[in-house]
């Protein structure tokens, strides 16, 4: 139970910071990956880390509810599947996260 939980509290929290960022509030980013966006352009930044933060959040969440379901039923598949989308959502959030920072800061640093 404790993994479920700690998995999906975190989820939502990683969600909500992608909600802000999608806002436009770049403001939870490190100030080294914002020193060179133009004013312009923090918006369309933010949505985009944003929606990667917010992929990553989902995708937690959904693998701590299918790891609850293996706990109570104690079918590896649930695993498997969870471990699997959260990889992947892991793998696509940093990318578009990457993708925003190179693109709007001109670099990673």
């Amino acid at each position: 139970m404790g993994a479920f939980l700690s998995t999906t509290i975190f989820g939502v929290l990683i969600s909500v910071m992608g909600i802000i960022n999608m806002k436009g509030n770049v403001s939870t980013l490190h100030w080294y990956h914002r020193k060179r966006v133009a004013e312009v352009d923090k918006k369309p930044m933010g949505r985009l880390v944003g929606l990667g933060t917010l992929i990553i959040g989902l995708s937690m969440i959904f693998f701590g509810v299918l790891f609850l379901i293996f706990e109570k039923t104690q079918m590896d598949v649930y695993v498997w599947i969870g471990s699997g989308v959260l990889i992947a959502g892991l793998v696509f959030g940093l990318i578009l996260n990457f993708y925003a920072i190179i693109k709007y800061n001109k670099g990673l640093f």
